[in-house]
């Protein structure tokens, strides 16, 4: 690893602990894959909240419409194998429902989401567990009704998780298997990866992680039961875990032939929508495409009941983070897209040769939190409890035991020192700066039941 991503990922380790905390949420799963591995797995906060169970890296999650990407690489694996073709229209393989609107829409269209197909149909309260996901019989049912093709093909972006179920049934006709037997061995036991599947594995209930609901609608979170997505499979089935979510991205980086040629990973990877008014936010064939900084990344999320995930691939650089979070508003966009902010950062300035580490540290006082950091060499105060982690930082500048505010934004301390007091062991028991207040160390920080002025 080169010395700024083992900064990155050191302060990346702390600030995703804290930020399990301070968002409360019940647990935060992590991985990244950098260069030719794994370098960074972890987990924090709680697998059961009711019964205590800690979080590991082997846990087990529902990672919902990452889905949409195994979809999208068993059909581009058999438009390879000459079984099928991306303007093939879906009737050709789905046979029951040729002379409907929805059999119409060929696989391109519907892999890009621009088949104007119903998003979950009008009767989805499977989404909350009212009812059962739908089966293929029931699938095919809400595909003949003329009112599935909602806009005609090719008007705009249109999510459809019933589209991708159509998918599922094509990937079904064309491979001779079922959805969850295909993309089973031809692309997870490809790799090798035991901490991935298509569908809930009952055998495997205790390896995974709960679900809770939202804190939007309530003071506390409730656990919400895992469930089969039967047909929908194809759209929001699979499981897994973040370090074997990170493993299978890299097998979409340039170079990797073991799932698909280059030709199809660029086709699969290339923006074909932009799927909002954010023009940063596009669509290709079952990849999404979207910008941190100046990053072009691809990759995808997931929403499961319970569950909020979210993988970031940067193919120039090699680097993939995938964030797993089991609340139903757990910020795993937020955490991931941190990664690379943190490492456009340490690339922002030329690297210092001071050795900075003695002022490190994360630190309190009644106002709030500052991390002082140490990203490509240069020190910086930075606040872990905004959105971004690199968002406007204090940069530092070191001379001796004199660290001096040299840039930032005008309302903080530019041009003033933070005094730092260290113990004879080289701890730091406190920090003065930033307006004249007096900052603890975070783990001896706690306020009395009211705060009164001092006599």
């Amino acid at each position: 690893m080169t010395q700024n991503l083992t900064e990155v990922l050191a302060y990346y380790d702390s600030w995703l602990a804290f930020n399990q905390r301070y968002q409360r949420v019940p647990g935060v799963q992590a991985a990244v894959y950098a260069g030719d591995g794994v370098v960074f797995s972890k987990a924090y906060g709680r697998a059961d909240v009711e019964n205590d169970v800690p979080l590991t890296d082997q846990h087990l999650f529902r990672i919902a419409s990452h889905s949409k990407t195994f979809t999208g690489t068993a059909v581009f694996q058999l438009v390879e194998q000459g079984r099928l073709r991306l303007d093939d229209k879906a009737a050709q393989h789905v046979t029951e429902i040729v002379g409907t609107p929805a059999g119409e829409r060929t696989v391109r269209e519907l892999l890009a989401h621009a088949g104007g197909i119903t998003r979950d149909s009008g009767d989805a309260d499977w989404w909350q567990l009212a009812t059962a996901f739908p089966d293929r019989d029931q699938l095919l049912a809400v595909l003949r009704n003329d009112t599935s093709a909602v806009i005609p093909e090719n008007e705009r972006f249109k999510y459809s998780n019933i589209g991708y179920g159509l998918l599922g049934l094509v990937v079904e006709a064309a491979s001779g298997l079922s959805y969850n037997e295909y993309v089973q061995s031809a692309i997870v036991d490809k790799l090798g990866l035991a901490g991935l599947g298509p569908e809930l594995d009952p055998k495997r209930l205790s390896e995974y992680a709960a679900g809770y609901s939202a804190l939007a609608y309530a003071d506390t979170r409730v656990p919400i039961e895992h469930v089969d997505t039967r047909a929908l499979a194809s759209a929001t089935g699979f499981f897994g875990n973040a370090h074997d979510l990170v493993t299978y991205f890299s097998a979409h980086l340039p170079g990797d032939d073991r799932l698909l040629s280059d030709k199809s990973k660029r086709e699969m990877q290339h923006p074909l929508w932009t799927t909002g008014s954010d023009e940063k936010a596009r669509y290709g064939l079952g990849m999404a495409v979207t910008k941190v900084g100046d990053r072009e990344v691809f990759g995808h999320g997931g929403g499961y009941p319970g569950h909020i995930t979210r993988t970031l691939v940067d193919p120039e650089q090699r680097i993939v983070v995938s964030v797993l979070t089991n609340a139903i508003d757990g910020p795993a966009s937020q955490l991931a897209e941190g990664l690379f902010r943190l490492l456009d950062l340490a690339a922002s300035k030329d690297r210092g040769d001071q050795d900075l580490t003695r002022f490190t540290g994360r630190f309190a006082n009644l106002w709030g939190i500052t991390d002082f950091v140490v990203l490509g060499g240069r020190l910086y105060a930075t606040d872990p409890s905004g959105p971004n982690p690199a968002d406007e930082p204090q940069p530092l500048e070191v001379e001796g035991d004199v660290v001096r505010v040299s840039g930032g934004n005008g309302y903080g301390s530019y041009g003033e020192a933070y005094q730092f007091t260290f113990d004879p062991s080289g701890a730091v028991t406190e920090v003065r700066g930033s307006s004249g207040l007096t900052s603890y160390p975070l783990d001896r920080f706690s306020l009395p039941e009211r705060v009164t002025v001092a006599q």
